[in-house]
């Protein structure tokens, strides 16, 4: 029992209360008189998650289960530290072994089947949310990730009703609402939106009630009340900005540090290093750009298979990270720029490996489209040299509010005020055009406007740009039934249309703090 060891029962407890740099002194000093009691190794992994040291976690861990290979929660405690590290086969077979332990745990099961989806194996994963539910059925966390995988599938309806099944367990449950209000037509009646009003007055979880009001903001736009709609738009955003503590000035002097130590004259002086694999296409912009739409064109060229948004290159850049600051290196250019020719090459083919993990076609070319790894295209040339970018940017006011609008989690913070997603697009168009002038011809630019006026112009362009031979498929997009796990998941699957151009007009006269940071950028 844990209370046979006061040491480790008070770090417990100051991991319980969250001061987890005393909970880590109070654990090691543990460890040091029991150095075979895995409890005590176990709490060090933990505490070690939390710090964001996954890779010293992922040893304790490891450590503990040499002690007690049969201890089920540190076993848990490992497969997450591994989901953590965007290591999702790992993490399935220790999650296997644990059902093994306990058939039919929610918990257990909804991990694996969610993994399963992130690996492309939605099918897999359907079969188990459907059984999950029959077994759970007043699991709210179950049927919120059932109706992810449906609507993923293009099964739309399917996907609202379980979404629904959700807001009937708890109907102050902000993603469920706001699950329905992403899908692209009219669901909400006049009932629905006075129960969200309802749960927005006693709801008091931020999970809950930032959702709660962008749902809200959603069904009011669609009865064209523009004023409570922007109000509630920016009520939700307010609430998650407050909760997180974004700073946008951050973002802003890495790109500047970016502008000075990756100059044309340190790539003509590189020496040789990475893989040399040309199969990556990297679909990068900002979010609500239209990166889902040139993904279903180009993963319908019949030598592309299009992956999604794969974790895996800001995954390998926290491990870098992790290492760098052991040598007393804190910012990411500084990093980049420090890479080892062996750390180049063995960060270039694990990437590969695990993007290997998603391929089902026996093609020559993957794409990955994580939004955010425009910031990352630096680290991504030193270990994939050979790789390809597509930059899809879109009219500044149109995407920064379709950000702003958009229930996004802390992972696209710059999001949450006007003033934040305005320096963000402000600084992502300067890092583009310092990489132009460092490394022209690096990254191949697409404008959202005339992707969609004259697509077989901006096709063959793309298409010329990889190197790649003409095919009429990707004017056909559209009839492509591939699962899709963004926000545009409806969008991509009809014809092209103007319907993402000029969203923000009839909220023009509230962008004006948006429109001074934007500057002349708000029209180009």
């Amino acid at each position: 029992m844990i209370g046979a060891y006061p040491r480790l029962s008070a770090a417990k407890n100051a991991f319980d209360a969250k001061r987890y740099q005393e909970a880590a002194r109070i654990a090691l000093s543990h460890v040091r008189e029991h150095p075979n009691e895995p409890r005590g190794l176990g709490l060090l992994g933990a505490v070690a998650m939390k710090l964001g040291a996954v890779g010293q976690a992922e040893q304790f861990f490891r450590q503990a289960l040499k002690l007690d290979p049969k201890n089920t929660s540190i076993l848990q405690e490992l497969a997450t530290c591994l989901i953590q590290q965007e290591r999702p086969i790992e993490a399935i077979q220790l999650l296997e072994q644990l059902e093994r332990h306990d058939p039919g745990n929610a918990h257990i099961g909804l991990m694996t089947a969610s993994l399963l989806d992130r690996l492309g194996r939605g099918s897999e994963a359907t079969q188990r949310y459907e059984a999950l539910t029959a077994k759970h059925a007043d699991n709210i966390n179950l049927w919120l990730a059932f109706a992810h995988n449906l609507r993923s599938a293009g099964r739309t309806d399917e996907a609202v009703e379980a979404y629904r099944r959700a807001t009937e367990i708890d109907y102050e449950r902000g993603d469920a609402w706001w699950g329905m209000a992403s899908i692209r037509k009219q669901i909400f009646s006049d009932d629905d939106i006075s129960k969200m009003e309802e749960a927005a007055s006693i709801a008091i979880d931020v999970d809950n009630l930032a959702p709660l009001h962008l749902a809200l903001a959603r069904a009011l736009h669609e009865r064209k009340k523009y004023e409570e709609a922007f109000h509630h738009y920016s009520t939700g955003n307010r609430i998650r900005a407050e909760s997180i503590g974004y700073r946008a000035q951050e973002l802003t002097e890495e790109v500047d540090q970016a502008q000075s130590l990756f100059t044309r004259e340190f790539f003509a002086a590189q020496p040789e290093g990475g893989d040399p694999s040309d199969a990556p296409i990297f679909i990068v912009s900002l979010p609500r750009s239209g990166s889902t739409l040139v993904e279903q064109m180009l993963g319908s060229h019949p030598d592309i298979e299009p992956l999604g948004e794969l974790p895996y290159i800001p995954a390998l850049m926290r491990s870098a990270m992790e290492s760098a600051m052991r040598r007393g290196i804190t910012s990411v250019p500084e990093a980049t720029r420090l890479l080892s020719v062996e750390d180049r090459m063995a960060f270039g083919r694990e990437y590969l490996r695990r993007a290997s993990q998603h391929r089902t076609e026996s093609v020559t070319h993957f794409t990955d489209k994580l939004p955010h790894n425009w910031s990352n295209i630096l680290f991504i040339r030193q270990i994939l040299p050979n790789a390809k970018f597509i930059d899809i940017r879109r009219n500044g006011l149109d995407c920064c509010f379709s950000n702003f609008t958009q229930s996004f989690s802390r992972m696209h913070a710059s999001s949450f005020t006007l003033e934040d997603i305005g320096q963000c697009y402000a600084d992502y168009r300067r890092y583009m055009d310092h990489l132009d002038q460092a490394d022209p011809g690096l990254v191949h630019h697409v404008r959202y406007e005339q992707l969609i006026e004259k697509p077989e112009t901006e096709l063959r362009a793309m298409i010329d740009y990889l190197g790649l031979e003409w095919s009429d498929a990707p004017l056909k997009f559209h009839e492509n039934e591939r699962v899709v796990r963004t926000p545009s998941a409806e969008q991509v699957r009809r014809p092209l249309n103007r319907e993402g151009v000029d969203v923000w007009k009839p909220y023009a006269q509230w962008l004006e703090p948006l429109r001074k940071v934007l500057g002349p950028l708000a029209e180009a």
